[in-house]
């Protein structure tokens, strides 16, 4: 194991550190202390050609010019909460508007803040440690929040990303990780032909907006039917009204029956298996990337990657039946998601 360090930019005064981990298997990490951004996984495919797998950009002014939320850490609340307010014990709580009337990612939330970093490499293992302190008030949010979030590298090809966060209020919480997969590698192709397997019979059905209704579809007979694995671009190419209205393929949330998933890339072999503690997963296959700018020297497209966003469902505050997002007052946050990479 190893770890590497390096200064990514510089904002607003603060030095922006990069650090690099690897492991003895050729797979290496790269994140940066703005947004807790990971902006590089690099693999070995079939061949042992060790490519990246993430989209992501060289330079700290392209995060902040450019902001598709690349590999960021979402926070305080991931995805959109209807008509940016939301109602605790009584009291209303009025959030920026950023997505029409709605509030997205916790508005200029975590994948914009600066982190404070530190790295601990072991025999099989090296994490980076990120912290912030958000606080009371922030982005429309009670409660000063102190919120860590570890990623850990391993000799398994498995990066593991923890969060762990405390407010000194009640409030509401649902971080995530926003990175982007495309297994091609350096972004060779689209993600169409990617085949995804997730366990769950149930997707959340959403409006015109992408606000969850509050409906559960059963996901027999529909192109969100991932129990078996299937191709992105059936969802894509499938007419079905659900995925039109997220711009020709998926920005869903499914309810997990298992926490574990895949993602294969039959072309190059590689094999992502994820696994979480949480209630559910956004499905989101870049629909809406847009093609004004370039990732590496290549063209931005829809569909150039995918996202599984793991989470409680989006919106949860304003519906009783979804998994809750409330955190009580000195109650302690906690989750774990890992992605570990193969080759088939």
């Amino acid at each position: 194991m190893n770890i590497t360090e390096s200064i990514f930019g510089e904002l607003n005064g603060h030095i922006i550190k990069s650090y690099t981990i690897s492991n003895d298997h050729g797979m290496s990490v790269s994140c940066i202390e703005y947004g807790g951004v990971i902006t590089g996984i690099s693999v070995p495919d079939r061949e042992g050609n060790i490519e990246n797998v993430i989209l992501g950009f060289d330079t700290l002014e392209e995060y902040i010019n450019h902001s598709p939320f690349f590999g960021a850490i979402i926070g305080r609340a991931a995805g959109r909460i209807a008509g940016s307010d939301f109602t605790l014990d009584g009291t209303a709580y009025s959030l920026p508007k950023n997505d029409g009337e709605h509030h997205l990612h916790g508005g200029a939330g975590f994948h914009q803040v600066i982190w404070d970093s530190a790295a601990e490499k072991g025999l099989n293992e090296a994490n980076i440690k990120f912290s912030y302190i958000s606080p009371d008030g922030e982005e429309g949010y009670p409660g000063t929040l102190e919120a860590t979030v570890n990623y850990t590298l391993n000799n398994d090809n498995e990066l593991a990303i923890s969060y762990e966060a405390i407010s000194d209020k009640k409030t509401i919480i649902n971080l995530t990780n926003h990175t982007y997969f495309n297994l091609s590698g350096d972004l060779k192709r689209d993600i169409l032909d990617h085949e995804v397997t997730i366990k769950s019979d149930h997707f959340l059905e959403l409006d015109e907006t992408l606000i969850p209704t509050g409906e559960f579809i059963h996901v027999e007979n529909t192109p969100f039917d991932f129990r078996a694995g299937k191709q992105i671009k059936e969802g894509v190419m499938s007419g079905h009204q659900q995925n039109v209205l997220a711009g020709g393929g998926y920005d869903h949330p499914f309810l997990l029956t298992t926490g574990e998933m895949t993602v294969v890339d039959s072309a190059s072999g590689r094999k992502l298996a994820v696994e979480t503690d949480r209630p559910s997963v956004v499905l989101y296959t870049a629909n809406m990337l847009g093609s004004d700018f370039k990732i590496r020297g290549v063209q931005s497209k829809s569909h150039l990657g995918l996202c599984l966003e793991t989470q409680c469902p989006p919106d949860a505050v304003h519906h009783e039946h979804f998994p809750s997002i409330v955190l009580e007052k000195n109650e302690v946050y906690k989750t774990k998601t890992s992605f570990k990479f193969h080759v088939v």
